[in-house]
């Protein structure tokens, strides 16, 4: 197997950390069935991910 830059694993101790993998995953999957585009499928997880992190208190 190749090397990979990084160890461990990927885990954000807060509630919202299934949920945010849940919505990120559905914009990724939409890239790779063609509904949109990668950078668009980009643009949406960011913005779930900002809107969720502001409503939960951690950015404003």
């Amino acid at each position: 197997m190749d090397e990979v830059p990084y160890v461990g694993v990927q885990f954000v101790a807060i509630p919202e950390f299934q949920g945010l993998g849940t919505a990120v995953g559905q914009q990724f999957s939409a890239a790779l069935a063609g509904s949109v585009t990668a950078d668009q499928a980009l643009k949406n997880a960011q913005m779930v991910t900002e809107r969720t992190m502001k409503k939960a208190g951690y950015i404003k």
